[in-house]
């Protein structure tokens, strides 16, 4: 059981990028499924947030410029980030939670590094 993230770069302020992360053992259909990240110094926070039928929901940050998405065919949860920001530079991390006919414990992925310079 284990969660492969990637997408993760450098870029200028104001551009995009896509987060995936793909899970391989489980089945995401029935995980609620999140992103997570950590800034040097800061503490974790979570981004995003889909729940198993696709219910979305975002830290304040990021409201209307983030996007958590699922494909539940190719088992793998997204993250499209726009409008970055400086303040978004962090490690990003996917996360499954635990769940009766998911995962039994939380699955944390490796972390990818997002830059955004000004």
């Amino acid at each position: 059981v284990q969660l492969q993230a990637s997408g993760g770069g450098s870029v200028q302020s104001g551009e995009s990028l896509r987060l995936s992360c793909k899970a391989i053992g489980f089945d995401i259909r029935f995980s609620h499924m999140a992103w997570y990240r950590q800034a040097p110094g800061k503490q974790r926070e979570m981004v995003a947030r889909t729940s198993n039928v696709g219910a979305a929901t975002y830290v304040d940050s990021v409201k209307s410029r983030f996007t958590i998405s699922r494909d539940n065919a190719v088992n793998t949860v997204y993250l499209q980030m726009n409008s970055l920001k400086p303040e978004d530079t962090a490690v990003y991390y996917c996360n499954a939670e635990p769940s009766p006919f998911g995962v039994a414990r939380h699955v944390w992925g490796q972390g990818t590094q997002v830059t955004v310079s000004s």
